[in-house]
């Protein structure tokens, strides 16, 4: 067995604590996107801000900024289930930068898009790459993966192959 190192500190020993205050240099983009139905788009990215205790105002801001690069600006106050399957992975995508986080993790976050949503959602992927987030992307479809030419690891039963 080996170790999971994020930020020189070793995942395995983390007390709970240090788990919590690491979680805010993570950012997860979920394949089920755990989207908060009852709350609009920008209450749904907000969310993880006023959680690591962000206050109202610079929440807001941060939010907006993080929609507006996802190309959901002016869907701010509709409700998630009016938004497409792309426009929702969109804001779940939102969600998981707004705090600028220096580690992206995608779990198969084209699974249930058209090739085209799922080109846009890797071309993010690749701009918030180029700003200085390390993304890893959990995916099945290879080619889609191979056009962008990063390094590939591909797991089998369990273990990297």
């Amino acid at each position: 067995m080996g170790k999971v190192l994020f930020n020189g500190q070793d995942l395995g020993t983390l007390s709970d604590n240090q788990i919590g205050f690491m979680r805010q240099h993570i950012g997860i983009v979920f394949q089920d996107h755990k989207i908060l139905n009852d709350r609009n788009v920008l209450q749904n990215v907000i969310l993880p801000l006023r959680i690591i205790g962000y206050p109202p105002r610079k929440a807001e801001e941060r939010a907006r900024i993080a929609i507006e690069k996802v190309g959901l600006k002016g869907r701010e106050l509709d409700d998630p289930v009016t938004l497409s399957g792309g426009e929702q992975q969109r804001l779940c995508i939102a969600r998981a930068v707004v705090h600028q986080p220096g580690l992206l993790i995608a779990d198969e976050p084209s699974a249930n898009l058209d090739r085209a949503y799922a080109l846009d959602i890797m071309e993010l992927f690749k701009t918030f790459h180029e700003a200085g987030t390390t993304v890893i992307v959990a995916a099945h479809d290879e080619t889609l993966m191979a056009d962008y030419g990063h390094r590939i690891l591909r797991l089998s039963k369990g273990r990297l192959a």
